[in-house]
């Protein structure tokens, strides 16, 4: 497995995902969406695999008017853009990816 784990340091649940690998000895990089952000690549491969709303957090201020912008390509450059838009944390496996605490996604992936 090659885990990746992008969240923030203030995230309570990206926190909790980084404990769950951790207890069961499963290696993972930890990446900070404020200092590194994610590629486009890896944006596009994250949305592949769970859809664009799962991506977007609900609770931002301005996640409504991501819904508003009128091509998935614009929606994808605005969460590029402004990465605390993203839903945290987003663990990836290769091609696999989850937004948010998913434990009984991750159990699937040993």
């Amino acid at each position: 497995m090659n885990i990746q784990i992008f969240g923030t340091s203030k995230c309570f649940d990206s926190k909790k995902a980084e404990r769950w690998f951790k207890e069961r000895r499963i290696k993972f990089q930890a990446v900070d969406l404020k200092k590194q952000g994610m590629s486009l690549g890896e944006l596009t491969s994250v949305k592949n695999a769970v859809g664009l709303e799962a991506m977007v957090e609900p609770k931002h201020p301005d996640a409504v008017l991501v819904s508003y912008l009128a091509t998935e390509q614009a929606k994808l450059e605005k969460l590029f853009e402004d990465p605390s838009l993203l839903r945290t944390p987003i663990v990836r496996n290769g091609r696999q990816a989850t937004t948010g605490f998913c434990p009984e996604v991750w159990e699937t992936w040993s």
